[in-house]
């Protein structure tokens, strides 16, 4: 074998080495549950803010459309990532707004969470795009999601 030839296959040995070496894998229950927890009693601020809107009907759709103005497009339209193409393939995956953990919230780490964003989760801060009472209503459907899949799936992504 050349000397060239050698480098090559070194060189290629150890990328592929490298990257096998790198491949991430999904955290354990464990780390699952130091993480929630953590995220729950520690990094997450507002837990003690009560949310001043009420849940009602006209609340719920002004949620609704605030949401749909910035949210969808990580989350779908019906907040349990309905048409996201991405969603389980990202690491951390998309939460569903819908699941035990983040129902688990109270309303104000939830409007927290919207307002500073979650690093590094990839959840981005959205202070400064709304106002608190916005961020409330966003709060308010966030508790009143409706069953997944029945608002079919974000325009961005079905070519409506």
């Amino acid at each position: 074998m050349k000397q060239s030839s050698r480098v090559a296959a070194l060189v290629l040995a150890v990328t592929v080495l490298g990257l096998a070496g790198c491949k991430a894998t999904p955290p354990g229950k464990a780390e699952t549950k130091v993480a929630d927890w953590t995220k729950h009693h520690v990094t997450v601020g507002g837990k003690k803010d009560v949310n001043p809107v009420k849940a009602t009907e006209e609340s719920i759709e002004d949620g609704k459309q605030l949401f749909n103005s910035y949210c969808m497009v990580c989350h779908g339209l019906d907040g349990q990532n309905t048409g996201v193409p991405f969603a389980d393939t990202l690491s951390p995956r998309v939460p569903s707004l819908a699941s035990p953990e983040t129902q688990s919230y109270t309303d104000g780490q939830l409007k927290w969470i919207i307002k500073n964003g979650l690093y590094p989760s990839g959840m981005p801060p959205s202070d400064g795009e709304f106002s608190n009472d916005e961020m409330w209503r966003m709060v308010v459907y966030i508790r009143h999601l409706p069953p997944k899949g029945s608002l079919g799936v974000p325009p961005v992504y079905s070519g409506k």
